[in-house]
Order: C-alpha cells, then structure tokens, then sequence
C-alpha cells in the first residue's frame, strides 16, 4: 500500500513540475538571440552589403522593431510559466528571429565572397569562377522579398507585445563572479561531510570476504547526492592504490551493450602498445580484457549504471571473473533493483544518506562566500540555513544554489531564492531539481543558449573546451572578442563562468585547452531548457521535432528513415555517418548548417556541392581514415572559422585555393604531401590555432613566411618533421610537441627567441630532450605552464627557469633520469612528478632530501610509478 501512495506521489509530483513550468522551455533563449542579431544588423559589412542591393533601409526598420521586442523579452520571460498565449507569443518570435538571422548571415557571407573575389580575383581567374554568384538581379529580388517578410511578420508580432503588459527591461543585470580556478579531478578539501562514508567503502572493498574471487559493492542513493564523487575519493585513496595494482574507472550510463562496455573497460586500463579497440569484435574484445585482468587484482569502477537486465549483468561478469582472489567492482547507481541484480552473496549495497543540516550549511557557506567573508554578513547566513533546508542534503543542490549567490550581498536576491514557488515542486528520480533550475534562472542571458548546447552531449561525456567553445563560435553564442582577444579566450570566460556556477564537473584548465564532465542532472535539466531545438536522436526515437535547430544523430544510418528540418543549424555524429545518401541530403536540404561534425566517417570523398553551404563555420572530419580527397569546392566556405583533417591518412593533399578561406580561425591537418601548402596557410590572417598531426613525409616548417597572429601550435606525430623556423611564430602564447623523434629542438638558435610570449609549453615523448632549450628563456615574464612528459633522456631543468616569475604549474611525467629541480622556485603553486622514482624519494615530505625546495607550493602530487586514474567517459569527437 505504501508502494502505491509513493507512486502515486510521484506521478503527481511529475505532473506539476511539467504543468506548472513552460513545456516549451527554448524560448528562454530569446533575449540573448535578440542581442546578438541587433548586433549584427549594425555590423559594417552587412550595412555595406545590403546597401549595395538598395535594401538598407528595409534592415534599419527591421532592426528597430527587433530592439521594441527585445526590451520586453525578460519580462516575459519571466512570467511566461502563467500564460499559454505568451508562451505562444515566444514561439512566433523565435521563428520570425531564426529566419532574419539566416537574412543577416546571407549579407555577412556575400561580403566576405567579395572580399575574397576582391583581394584574389584580379589575378586568378579561376577564384573568379569559384567564386562568381548567381545572377546579382536575381538575388537582390529573392533578397528584398525575404526582407519584407521579415519585417511584416516581425511588425505583427510587435504590435502583440501589448497584449501581455509587458515591462520594458533592456538590460540583463545578471552577472557571474568568477572565483580562483581548481587544477584536480576531485579535490579532497572541497568534499564536506564524506569522510565516515569513504572509510566505509574503502573497508569494504579491502576486506577479502570468504576468498571470493570477484565481489561487487554497490553504491546506492538519488542524484545529486555525490555517489561519484565519493567513488573518486575512494578510487584516487593510498590505500586502494597499493591493494590494487590495476585500476580501471567506466561511465556506464544508459550504455549496458557488452561490446562498448569492454570496449571503454579495455581503454581506461594501461594500453603501452596504443592499441585502437573500437575495430575488435566482441570475441577479441573479451580475449584481450580476460588476458589483462588475469595477472593481478583489480578495482574496477562501473559508474551510473542504469542496467537492469540481468542476462546482460551475467554475460560482463563472466567475461571479468577471471579468478584473481580479492578483485573488486564498485558500481554507483540509483536503482536499488540494479544494486540487488549486481551485487555478490558475501556483499552489501552501501546506501548513501543525505548530508546533514550542518555539513550542508558548512558546504552552502563555501560555496558562496570567500574564505572569512561570511562573518561579514549574518543577515544573510539566517537566511542562507533556510535555503539549505529546502536543499534537502542534496550536495549537487546546495552547492549550486550558494555558486549562483557568490560574493552577493543584496538581501533581496537571497530573500527571491529562498522564498521562490518552485520550491513547492519536488524532484522524481530522472525530473528536474528545483535548486538547478533556480540557478540557471540566475544566469545572464548570455550564458543560456551555451548551457542549453550541453543537451547535445550524451550521459558520461567527457568534453574538451576547445570543442564546445569553437562550436559555439560558430553558432553566434558568442560577442565579437576585444583587441588582443581570440574566440577561445571568449569561450573560455564562459566556461569558467558556467563552473563558477558549479554546473560543470571536474574541470581541468591545462593552460591551452580545458576539460570538464557534467552531472547527469545538469544535462536533464539543459535537454528540458532546450527541448525542440536542441536534439539527441537515438535508433529507438526516430521523432524529431520540425523546430529543431541542432541534433546529435546516434544511429549512422538513421538519416536514411528520419525526416530532417532544413532549419537545421547542427549535425553531430559522434559515432559516424557512413551513407552517401545521407551527405547528399544535408548538403541538398539542410542550406543554413552553421556546424557539421562527421566524426570517424567511411567517406572516401565529399560531394563537391558541400560548397554550396555558404554559411558553415565549423567542419569536421576528424579520423576520417578512408578520405583520400577533398573538392576544391571546400574552399567557397568562406565563412568556415573550423576546419578539422585530423587523422585522416590516406588524405593525398589538402584542397588548392585553401588561402580563400579568409574567416578559418582554427585549422587540423593530417595529409600525405610532402610540399606543405604553408605560403596558403600564411595568407590565411585569420588563423588562431593550427594543429599538425601524422605528416610524415613533412620535413620543414616555416621557412620564409610569417604567421604574426597564430597563438596555438601543435605538432605531434610528425616522423619526417626535421626543422621549423620559430621566427615565425614567436608571438605564439601555446607551443605543443609531440612525438616528434627527430625535430631539432634547438631550431639553430643559439639563444632566445627576443619577444617571445609562450604561455604553456608541452613537450612530449621526445627522445632528443635532455634540458630546455635556450629559447625558451625569451618567455621569461609570460610562461604559466610547463609541462614535459615521456621524455626519457630528460636530466635536468636549467637554472634559469627559477627566474620566470609568472610560473605556476609544473607537470613532469614518466622522465626516469630526471633527478633534480631548480633552486629557489617560489613562484610555483602546482607541482606534478610522476614515473620520475628517484626525484620522488627526494622530494618526499619531511623527510626527503629536496623537500625544502617544494614545501612551500599549493598543491603537489608525487606518484612514484605513472598510475593510469583516467576517469573513462565518452569523450567528445570533434
């Protein structure tokens, strides 16, 4: 009976929170579309451009009406929960907006095809053709149409806006306040109120229990309640490290099938020989897994699991148990069904409790304040305890809810979160939670549409910032960046605002990129904002909604039984599209994609009317093994900011005409040709970042160009690579080697590189490394970041790197002949040795004989042998 009446609460409470919030949730987004798109309207280019089609004025009138609409946006959006019509209201302006924005990225493409026309077409006859448009009459009538349109339909939905007493707000006063970054997967000090509960899981998974041969330890309580990050403290304890010599940690999620669960088991063990699994069959797979867990016990960790199929349970478990006495499983789930299906005779599950009041007040007070500030504002602490109640323990809750106070201190803004209605709703087990949905209503409407794009990323994805920043790049989330700013660094302010907000997780800054992961309950909550615009499809749902704007595609066949909107903005295919009738179609159909990633496809060539998508700003087509060629229509792009070649192979040779591509900010080759295009590449002004991957028959770099405005390089696994010029590249801020066994690292220069600004440097498996190079000291009063690893000749650092004021991080991996750091380092806050044995016993604490030197530093980590600790997750294939 009391199954019955909690189920029927359920039920109910579902209800309500769908019924009582928008059910269409996209509009929200609005405001920040409203700002963008006014922008653009003002930009010079599209002034000029519609100017020259006699249709300036049209866009100026079209433009005032947007800015009459946008003053009453935030208005509605907050009261749109309370009215259908409103709601109604919104959608009519989304697609109204969505179209100009199509109208206005039109004009922004027709200047950048006559500026490349202009600089290029004197001369070249063929970009002249390449570059021709259809007949300019034609397109000024077409253009002129669609602008009326736009403005009657923007009109009527203007002169609507008095039906729903609106307030005028034109400006979102919401801001972020972003606090010192953290440098740790898990840091201990941050988790408050586990340590009883590690202790627990760390006995039981010690403790040999009647000789079995494998047993399970199921971790068991709701989300948000920090099951995973409990694992990780667990997993990353001393103890557990010296009991089990192989660790191995998998995301599972909603993915149970066998064959990708022993295929990410098999990844996060250590794999010396690089070994690709995704092309074994399932009987190889469970082979190589047998043969690696036989020799020694283990710890592997299965995280979210959601399976409740036993079959598919039994069918891992056999394949695991292969008898190594002691070996464990831990598994965190929510289901008890699931816990009871797993676990062995001899075990129990572990139920995690809430936390109590006081270790959440603890948690709330941290998040919310800087150290001591607290006691500045006891008003605020009384009503901080009341919100903390309603947080209900739940450590996810109550550490966002004090993120998105941080550093406020207007009783009102506390007072509008404790005393908010949405606390009157409850959270079901996959429904939203109340304080996630509070903190992203506090966000500033710029971040919205960017938090929304997370709803593009399965369960489990492990997500690299230069990804998802390019991405957004390309969608117009992001504003134009300041003078002696890029896009990235843009993006990356997001990204440090959104985890400021606690909404992302293990969020690592390695100084040229960034990685992070996301709550399962987080992404719940971006798929219900952005639901009908942003879209995962999977083969069991083939449904997609006419509105959507941006889909992740599962299936690589799916599009030959889905109908695609040409509305589209975004196609991701993390796992591959392998048909040419679906390429066909998107190229055909879908003429306003902005971002197309074609992860690990079995093209052996594109269409040539993939020139035809003018407004495409970001391609992929990493890993693409079987491309043998590109068509020189790839080059019409000219509004391409991304362009991604990396590990295709058998690519003969990149595209002619590669310098058209005036707009590319950030460009990934892999190639076969030995007569690298790097005059192209010098032309190509715009050019941020520049990754050189597996060209092998690639001996120089460099020589006689210039790259003024390049500020990322990366080289890895370049065989032939012999020598690169550095003078043309000295105003880099990141420089990334490796693999790179016969490069010179000395460049020919006898000293440093004058006015250099390097501001991470990675240098990796590079054989010929003994000490730094003397160039390097030109980057005295920039460098951040160092980092070296698999570098087995390594001795010694220089002297002079003690001198380099603005270093913080060191990371030195798997060096076994390095003995000995520098004197004098007080600058450094972050120090990593690992697989470095000797130089770890002297800087033990207290007692080694060079602990003096690192006593002083923030955050150190010392591991005598090189652990592999990788948390295994999807990771995001761009």
């Amino acid at each position: 009976m009391r199954d019955m009446i909690q189920n029927a609460c359920i039920l109910l409470t579902n209800f309500q929170l769908h019924s009582c919030l928008p059910k269409l949730m996209a509009e929200t987004l609005l405001f920040s579309l409203a700002e963008s798109l006014i922008g653009k309207l003002a930009n010079r280019a599209v002034e000029e451009a519609s100017s020259a089609l006699g249709v300036y004025g049209e866009l100026k009138q079209m433009k005032a009406t947007m800015t009459l609409i946008k003053g009453v946006l935030l208005d509605a959006e907050q009261k749109m929960s309370q009215s259908s019509a409103l709601s109604e209201w919104l959608r009519q302006i989304k697609h109204v907006f969505s179209d100009a924005e199509d109208i206005v990225d039109d004009f922004e493409c027709e200047a950048l095809r006559k500026h490349v026309v202009n600089t290029y077409g004197s001369c070249s006859r063929k970009v002249r053709r390449l570059f021709s448009s259809s007949n300019p009459l034609v397109y000024r009538l077409r253009m002129a149409h669609q602008i009326k349109d736009i403005r009657e339909r923007l009109e009527k939905v203007a002169a609507d806006r008095n039906l729903f007493g609106l307030q005028i707000i034109d400006q979102d006063t919401r801001v972020v306040r972003v606090r010192e970054m953290t440098h740790s997967h898990v840091n201990p000090s941050n988790v408050i109120g586990r340590e009883h509960d590690k202790q627990k899981i760390i006995k039981l998974l010690l403790h040999d229990v009647h000789h079995q041969s494998l047993s399970v330890v199921p971790i068991v309580g709701m989300g948000g309640l920090g099951k995973t990050t409990l694992a990780k403290l667990v997993f990353s304890d001393s103890s557990i490290q010296e009991c089990f010599p192989l660790k191995m940690w998998v995301c599972v999620s909603n993915d149970f099938q066998l064959r990708n669960v022993l295929v990410n088991i098999l990844n996060s063990a250590p794999n010396p020989t690089k070994e690709k699994f995704k092309n074994f069959d399932t009987e190889q797979l469970q082979n190589e897994l047998r043969n690696k867990l036989q020799s020694q016990k283990f710890l592997l960790v299965l995280d979210d699991v959601w399976n409740e199929d036993r079959a598919r349970w039994d069918e891992l478990k056999d394949i695991i148990d292969v008898g190594v006495e002691g070996s464990k499983i831990l598994v965190t789930t929510r289901s008890h069904s699931v816990a009871a299906m797993m676990r062995t005779k001899f075990s129990n599950s572990y139920l995690l409790e809430c936390l109590s009041q006081e270790h959440s007040f603890s948690l709330f007070v941290k998040s919310a304040f800087e150290d001591g500030e607290e006691n500045k504002h006891p008003e605020l602490l009384e009503i901080g305890k009341e919100i903390v109640k309603k947080c209900g323990g739940l450590p996810l809750a109550v550490r966002t809810l004090g993120s998105s106070l941080f550093s406020r201190v207007d009783k009102k803004e506390w007072e509008f979160i404790r005393d908010n209605e949405i606390w009157n709703l409850r959270q079901n087990e996959k429904g939203i939670l109340p304080a996630l949905k509070l903190s992203y209503d506090q966000l500033p409407s710029y971040l919205k549409p960017c938090f929304a794009s997370f709803s593009l990323f399965p369960e489990g994805t492990n997500i690299y910032g230069s990804w998802v920043t390019r991405m957004w790049g390309a969608l117009g989330f992001l504003p134009p960046p300041k003078e002696h700013e890029s896009m990235v660094d843009v993006g990356k302010q997001f990204l440090d605002e959104l985890w400021s907000r606690s909404f992302l997780s293990d969020y690592i800054d390695f100084g040229g990129d960034c990685h992070f992961n996301l709550h399962d309950l987080v992404i719940d909550l971006s798929v219900y904002i952005a639901k009908g615009e942003f879209e995962i499809i999977y083969p069991r749902n083939l449904n997609i909604s006419e509105f959507a704007q941006h889909l992740t595609l599962m299936d690589n066949n799916m599009p030959r039984r889905a109908l695609l909107p040409t509305s589209l903005r975004t196609v991701y295919c993390p796992n591959g599209a392998n048909t040419e009738a679906f390429l066909n179609t998107l190229v055909t159909k879908c003429k306003y994609l902005r971002v197309l990633n074609l992860y690990s496809s079995e093209f052996e060539s594109l269409p040539r009317r993939i020139g035809k998508l003018k407004h495409l700003r970001y391609l992929s087509l990493s890993e693409c093994e079987n491309l043998k060629r590109l068509p020189d229509s790839v080059c019409k792009l000219q509004n391409l900011q991304t362009l991604k070649l990396g590990g295709c192979k058998r690519l003969e040779k990149l595209p002619k005409g590669i310098r058209n591509l005036i707009n590319l900010r950030h460009l990934v080759i892999t190639t076969r040709q030995a007569d690298f295009p790097e005059k192209e590449i010098a032309s190509l002004t715009s050019l941020e970042s520049l990754y050189i991957c597996c060209c092998d028959n690639v001996e120089s770099l460099f020589e006689g160009i210039q790259l003024p405005n390049l500020k990322i390089l990366n080289l890895s696994k370049c065989g032939g690579l012999k020598s690169v010029s550095f003078h043309a590249i000295k105003n880099l801020d990141v420089l990334m080697i490796s693999k790179c066994g016969r490069l010179e690292l000395s460049m020919g220069l006898g000293s440093q590189i004058p006015d250099s600004r390097f501001k991470l440097i990675f240098l990796d498996d590079l054989p010929q490394l003994v000490t730094l190079p003397q160039w390097l000291q030109g980057s005295l009063n920039t460098l951040h970041s160092l980092r070296i690893s698999d570098s087995v000749n390594l001795e010694e650092l220089p002297k002079w790197l003690s001198t380099m004021i603005h270093l913080k991080s060191l990371s030195i991996e798997n060096c076994p002949k390095f003995l000995s750091l520098p004197d004098n380092m007080h600058h450094l806050q972050h120090l990593r040795i690992v697989g470095c044995p000797e130089l770890c016993k002297r800087l033990q604490p207290e007692v080694g004989q060079d602990w003096h030197k690192i006593s002083h530093i923030k955050q150190v980590t010392l591991l005598n042998q090189k652990k592999k600790t990788n948390f295994q997750k999807n990771t995001v294939k761009s």
